[in-house]
């Protein structure tokens, strides 16, 4: 638990002072694409859960509620303002009508696939939402995609670091 307590020294005094909801509020922008530490944020919390601060369960409904919440408003970001931002700025990043073409192709075949997968990539997991609505994928299955992905990567880095902490103290003591 010493590598979770030295990952979170810099995020854990805010959420110690303001428990889930300030955990709620970093996981949620960054879903919507703020280049947050989301995951050192999860960790501190986890640490903190650990200790018997914070409820493991909590953190985990907390967590998939803002990961769900903050790409949702991603997605919508990107649904109604996300063309326009392409159409003036994308060949400045080399997103080139071509490429466009090619990646919404990619979001019709494996849509699910890419946006349950980009939850487990940092920069892909900040702009999950944004990219998919841009790419006009249609929302039903975005959002399953989202809940499904948001359940996964909260699992494992929630209950993962957590059950391994217990397993490790009981092995060490």
């Amino acid at each position: 638990m010493d590598l979770l307590r030295e990952a979170s020294n810099s995020i854990a005094p805010y959420i110690h002072s303001y428990g889930l909801i300030a955990l709620f509020v970093l996981i949620y922008l960054q879903s919507l694409g703020l280049p947050l530490p989301g995951e050192t944020a999860l960790l501190g919390a986890v640490a903190l859960a650990y200790e018997g601060q914070l409820p493991i369960l909590g953190i985990f409904g907390v967590v998939v509620v803002a990961a769900v919440l903050g790409d949702n408003t991603g997605y919508l970001i990107g649904r109604y303002g996300g063309r326009k931002l392409i159409a003036r700025f994308g060949k400045l990043v080399g997103l080139t009508e071509e490429r466009q073409t090619w990646i919404e192709g990619l979001y019709a075949k494996r849509g699910p696939l890419i946006v349950i997968g980009a939850r487990f990539v940092v920069i892909l997991r900040q702009l999950n939402g944004v990219v998919a609505g841009s790419m006009n994928m249609a929302w039903p299955v975005f959002f399953l995609a989202n809940v499904t992905g948001a359940i996964l990567w909260t699992g494992a880095w929630s209950f993962g670091p957590y059950v391994v902490g217990h397993l490790a103290g009981a092995w060490f003591r």
